[in-house]
């Protein structure tokens, strides 16, 4: 059996995928600890994982919620910017303190979050293995592939690829402090230097929660890279909800995540905009709003802090998301059609899919009113093209193995330590291959 140890983002988005990852692997024998900042003790524990601190030298209690609290006022590229600055921090935590946590835990092998490429250069750094989970969208560097920060859907003309290219050129210019950073340890290393906006990157295998049919085509996919779908299994984490409120109206589910949960002009347009429609509304705001602006919510909705997401997004009718990955595949595993308004990160890409799809609608943040976001509700829960299309999504995510397949891949990696090729994925691959 192997250590597997963890690295990726302190964000609620890569760390539930990835504990989901490591509940399976260990229900299979292997033993996994998360590799985080101290204040994610609680959390990871929650999950039922071992965590081991890094960063205990430098980092300041706190901190984390502090740049969370400031995110959540930025949008698009103001936020991108910031969070530079956040990923520079917490990828030098990881390349001083990860290499002696993991000789001191006794870990094996790691799991790399493919947006914490520090994982890489540590792993690189020790002579040990490496997968690469694409938590978020997998990030291919094509010309033909809209940058995930953008809302550009896939066109391939000779003009897209150029606006694709000159975005990719301002991403690698806006993260050389990133890349500055980790070149230094790759030098004292005696590692490659890399270039550009730096992602973790896995000889053995990459893999993807995303299903191939959510993404855009893809001809030149690398042999070892997988999509399996969404990571998912019971968390020992509860959550309380009052049911007996539930009307039996049609439900609609809305989230922001939880680092843009202080958007209250967003959550109350999102409300303003059920008010008239025949539907109970339950929005989950994550914590960011006070019980104030939680009361001057309008009409009547279901507010609660945070939710049974799975459970409520199986009863609704949609899911208004900001476009959050991992909201956006629950409510696509239980067929359910969104309308997103994406604010930051990924998000903006995430919607581009959600549109070449045709599961959903999306709203941009900045062009938001209460009257084009009640058209697109009103839209999709009466236009059958988006359940249809939900459906389809919710089907080739039941083929596509789930987290699974993803430890398939991960235990056949490591354990013979070669790329995960196709003899035992090939079920799963040639689905995926040909829906790309």
């Amino acid at each position: 059996m192997t250590h597997f140890g963890v690295i990726c983002p302190p964000f609620s988005g890569h760390l539930n995928p990835l504990a989901a990852l490591g509940r399976e692997l260990q229900q299979r024998g292997h033993r996994v600890t998360f590799l985080q900042i101290p204040d994610l003790e609680a959390s990871v524990r929650s999950e039922g994982l071992n965590f081991y601190p890094i960063g205990q030298g430098i980092y300041r209690p706190g901190f984390l919620a502090e740049s969370f609290a400031q995110l959540a006022q930025l949008s698009r590229l103001e936020s991108l910017r910031y969070s530079v600055t956040l990923c520079q921090q917490v990828s030098e935590m990881f390349c001083q303190d990860a290499p002696d946590a993991i000789q001191a835990a006794g870990i094996e092998a790691l799991l790399v979050d493919q947006l914490e490429p520090a994982g890489e250069v540590v792993a690189e750094s020790l002579n040990i293995p490496f997968i690469t989970v694409c938590c978020a969208q997998a990030i291919r560097r094509q010309a033909d592939v809209p940058p995930f920060f953008m809302g550009w859907s896939y066109q391939n003309t000779w003009w897209a690829r150029l606006r694709n290219l000159a975005a990719y050129y301002l991403l690698d210019r806006n993260s050389k402090p990133i890349q500055k950073a980790l070149n230094e340890y790759r030098a004292a290393w005696k590692l490659p230097l890399k270039q550009g906006f730096s992602l973790s990157c896995s000889r053995l295998a990459q893999i993807s929660q995303q299903p191939a049919a959510f993404d855009f085509p893809c001809a030149n996919l690398p042999e070892n890279f997988y999509y399996t779908g969404p990571f998912r299994n019971a968390s020992p984490r509860t959550i309380p909800f009052p049911h007996e409120r539930l009307t039996g109206q049609p439900l609609i589910y809305a989230s922001l995540g939880t680092v843009q949960s202080t958007k209250q002009e967003i959550f109350s347009c999102i409300a303003e905009a059920c008010v008239e429609l025949d539907v109970q509304l339950v929005l989950s705001y994550g914590g960011g709003m006070n019980v104030e602006a939680v009361e001057r919510m309008p009409g009547s909705p279901l507010v609660v802090e945070y939710a049974p997401q799975m459970e409520l997004i199986s009863k609704a009718r949609l899911t208004i998301t900001h476009g959050g990955l991992n909201t956006v595949l629950d409510s696509l595993s239980h067929g359910v059609p969104l309308v997103a308004i994406p604010i930051t990160y990924e998000q903006p890409g995430t919607g581009a899919r959600i549109q070449w799809t045709g599961t959903g609608e999306v709203v941009p943040s900045d062009g938001l009113s209460i009257s084009r976001l009640r058209g697109a509700i009103q839209r999709v829960l009466t236009e059958d093209s988006y359940s249809n299309n939900a459906f389809r999504l919710q089907q080739a995510i039941r083929q596509s193995g789930g987290v699974k397949r993803a430890a398939d891949v991960v235990e056949q990696a490591v354990g013979f330590k070669h790329p995960a090729l196709s003899k035992l994925t090939s079920n799963v691959s040639s689905v995926s291959r040909s829906v790309a």
